[in-house]
């Protein structure tokens, strides 16, 4: 199993009715093929969850793959009634990217 897919079924628990995992690791500087990623979630599990909560739910399902290859987590945690009228911001290039 790759880490994307190793996220995703981690991020199962939530029942999102919305998940985007997107490899931003070409954008980053170094060897590292699968080490920054952008996540785009949105589940009900966030409904009445402020941003610092809904963060810290999503870190501690993925506290393995944080501490292993995993460098960098972009994440856009929505509940789906604010995935209505969200837009997803893009990702800034990293300084020492390609």
């Amino acid at each position: 199993m790759n880490i994307a897919e190793s996220i995703a079924s981690k991020l199962a628990v939530l029942s999102p009715s919305h998940l985007d995992i997107v490899n931003e690791s070409h954008m980053h500087a170094g060897p590292a093929t699968d080490s920054h990623f952008k996540l785009v979630v949105v589940s009900d599990a966030f409904n009445g969850k402020r941003p610092v909560a809904r963060h810290q739910q999503v870190y501690q399902l993925l506290a393995e793959e944080l501490s292993g290859p995993v460098h960098a987590l972009a994440l856009h945690l929505y509940s789906p009634q604010e995935w209505q009228e969200a837009t997803v911001p893009p990702s800034p290039q990293c300084q020492g990217g390609h």
